[in-house]
């Protein structure tokens, strides 16, 4: 997962004579002493929710990047056709509720794509219930990842219902911790109830980070683990296991907060909210961050 960094002239001089140590040191130094004003609160925040200013940390040193179908087979085997086809249906059909609640957050929220270029990366596409809200401009494309293929048809339908022409949608089989697009490529990538099912959230933020161009945008809305010690957490605790059997992998108990704040972006701004329409994942967050 490449995080591309900007060394300092002074970085990059190299020195005579062996002083590995010495040199390692200020090179850690120089990209740790990231406190330079650079941060700034991206896009409006809600009323209803609580706001976190996240210092920015330093962009973790990236690994070699991962077949994208290598670590799909990996993370997420095919499971039997009928139960991810009955999978996709039930996402389909069974969450009107919650997506017509959680709507007036997804307004707000992806209206902050309109100056964020044209190329769109959306992890966890599934039906693509998110579309509507933001592939209808002129010249966007947008490239939907999701690894049931069965979404597939779900998604294209809501592209073109959205205004999006077909051609300027493709649908990618994979899955969050190896991305299939290129280094620096996007100028958005957008996930909303992803982060709960990927095996490795970590390794799925530094994806996006890689894929995102300097300046880019991740716009996210996950549910998270209730607050420690409150009844919602126990049950939670409780019901996770059944979760994610039932789920396709989906975890109650996430602190997805936590995983954001650290995964380097350069600026974040992150609200909460609670949603009466899905007791058992009422707590979320959303917001945006800058590569």
């Amino acid at each position: 997962m490449l995080c591309h960094v900007a060394l300092p002239a002074a970085a990059r001089r190299s020195h005579v004579g062996p002083k590995p140590r010495r040199r390692r040191r200020t090179l850690v130094a120089r990209l740790c002493g990231c406190r330079c004003g650079r941060r700034h609160l991206l896009g409006a925040s809600s009323a209803a929710g609580l706001l976190h200013i996240v210092n920015p940390t330093p962009l973790a040193v990236a690994a070699p990047p991962i077949d994208p179908e290598v670590m799909l087979e990996r993370v997420h085997p095919t499971r039997p056709g009928w139960y991810e086809k009955l999978y996709a249906t039930a996402m389909d059909k069974g969450m009107m509720a919650y997506e017509a609640e959680i709507a007036k957050y997804k307004s707000n929220l992806f209206s902050q794509l309109s100056v964020a270029g044209k190329n769109f990366l959306e992890l966890g596409v599934g039906t693509g219930p998110n579309l509507k809200y933001y592939a209808s401009a002129d010249g966007v494309n947008v490239v939907g990842v999701d690894p049931n293929m069965y979404m597939e048809e779900y998604s294209r339908a809501a592209a073109t219902s959205a205004g999006l022409p077909l051609s300027n949608f493709t649908f990618r089989r994979g899955v969050g911790e190896a991305l299939p697009a290129e280094d620096s490529s996007m100028d958005a990538v957008i996930g909303t109830l992803v982060l709960c099912s990927v095996k490795d959230t970590t390794m799925a933020l530094r994806e996006v980070m890689r894929v995102l161009k300097p300046g880019g945008l991740y716009l996210f809305i996950e549910h998270v683990a209730a607050p420690d010690g409150s009844l919602l957490q126990f049950v939670q605790s409780a019901l996770d296991p059944l979760q994610q059997f039932v789920s396709d992998g989906c975890h109650l108990t996430r602190k997805t907060a936590e995983n954001i704040e650290q995964a380097g972006f350069s600026s974040l701004s992150m609200n909460t909210a609670r949603l009466s329409s899905a007791y058992i994942i009422s707590p979320h967050v959303y917001g945006v961050a800058s590569k």
